[in-house]
């Protein structure tokens, strides 16, 4: 299967320029290794070469020998060899040593060094739709993080059963020449492994495959909500009657640590009215396909229910818009306050300009969206936090345009960075 362009492939070239050892973290299957690969000069696979567990009983550093690049792949099963990787890399006082894959976040250990001035860390995702081919990209996001950005004619049609199609591939590389019922049952399977092998394996602890599921199951019908701990408990009883609030709390922050969950935080600003703001993250999968899998859905089911097709596309987004922010050094938000006021995300740059956006999946909705954003424009004081540089509302298709309000409109399949 032919290689697949990345964003992150620039970032991580750029990177090695400057720091001694990257990290490149992310969900398991979303390419990081052929990612890493094609700048490695070796590899050593931590998971899988003969000998690795022998070697790091006697001499770690025997694992770090090799042309640079080196590549470390899931560096997490051997947490120790982080500190080695620190010493070679101030021996060297060199850059662009070694990449480490990990597809956990492994264990806190106090003996560990931060890395600091030595280690830059990068996050990896499932494919974007810029870098599967389905957005032109003719809106850029970089764009729309300007002030007075206005967006000219451009029109995407798309109907409702491609977007279902397209969520339920999902952005995995190895999906991206499958049929759709293969890509589905691919993603089944990866859920199947999730509750059955990889959550166990990482926290050192046996998790019940059913209640695993369970809880998968109960995100799913949550997907981009701030549901808290306790309705995803009780949710999840539906699928696991032994279900209690500690079980589902230790088993999110395992998927959390394996990065299939990825919640949306949410955005801290100041505001002109009594209103207080809501702190309870949003929860999203790496991949809203990984929803779809969890309940085993398809795409006739979704076509069969738009109001939760609406809550996936909105999920769709949030992924893609973290992708580009990544490229562009930038976060992706959330608002929502006591009033029940909200903005589905809110990507901001380092200097704190910022944007709005509102996903319609319906593009009847888009003057719904329009007044909610202008609504919550008003409530933001702007003395203290910086007003939004643009306001948008990204439909399923339609015609991109700026409103006479100032509000951008546009397709999701003309987005890019």
């Amino acid at each position: 299967m032919p290689y697949i362009k990345r964003l992150i492939d620039n970032i991580l070239s750029e990177r090695l320029d400057y720091a001694g050892a990257i990290l490149l973290e992310g969900v398991k299957y979303c390419g990081k290794t052929e990612t890493a690969k094609r700048l490695a000069k070796s590899i050593v696979r931590l998971d899988v070469d003969d000998g690795v567990k022998e070697i790091m009983a006697t001499d770690p550093f025997l694992l770090l020998e090799g042309a640079k690049p080196r590549l470390l792949d899931e560096w997490q099963l051997y947490p120790q060899i982080w500190n080695y990787v620190k010493r070679s890399v101030d021996d060297a006082s060199d850059k662009g040593l070694f990449i480490l894959t990990s597809s956990a976040n492994p264990t806190e250990d106090a003996n560990q060094h931060s890395g600091v001035g030595r280690f830059s860390r990068l996050k990896m995702r499932p494919l974007s739709w810029l870098e599967l081919g389905y957005s032109s990209g003719d809106v850029s996001l970089d764009t729309l993080l300007k002030k007075g950005t206005k967006i000219s004619s451009t029109n995407i049609e798309r109907n409702i059963a491609e977007i279902a199609e397209k969520i339920t591939r999902g952005g995995w590389p190895e999906n991206a020449q499958a049929t759709t019922k293969n890509a589905l049952q691919m993603v089944r399977d990866y859920v199947d492994l999730v509750a059955e092998v990889d959550l166990s394996r990482v926290s050192g602890q046996r998790r019940d495959p059913q209640k695993v599921k369970a809880l998968l199951s109960s995100i799913a019908r949550n997907i981009a909500t701030d549901a808290s701990m306790e309705t995803l408990t009780a949710d999840a009883r539906r699928d696991s009657t032994t279900f209690d609030r500690d079980t589902a709390s230790s088993y999110l922050s395992a998927l959390e640590r394996i990065w299939l969950v990825e919640n949306l935080p949410a955005f801290n600003a100041t505001l002109r009215s009594s209103a207080t703001l809501r702190k309870t993250p949003k929860r999203h999968f790496v991949d809203p396909s990984i929803a779809m899998a969890a309940l085993g859905e398809n795409v006739d089911y979704l076509l069969s229910d738009i109001k939760y097709l609406g809550f996936l596309f909105e999920s769709l987004v949030v992924h893609n818009l973290r992708v580009y922010a990544d490229f562009l050094d930038a976060k992706v938000y959330f608002y929502r306050d006591s009033t029940g006021q909200e903005v589905d995300a809110i990507v901001q740059k380092r200097n704190g300009d910022w944007a709005a956006f509102e996903v319609k999946l319906g593009y009847g909705a888009v003057e719904e969206g329009a007044k909610s954003l202008l609504k919550f424009t008003s409530k933001i004081n702007t003395e203290i936090t910086k007003a939004p540089v643009s306001l948008n509302v990204i439909t399923s298709s339609g015609i991109a345009h700026t409103r006479t309000d100032g509000v951008n409109v546009f397709p999701f399949g003309v987005l890019g960075v």
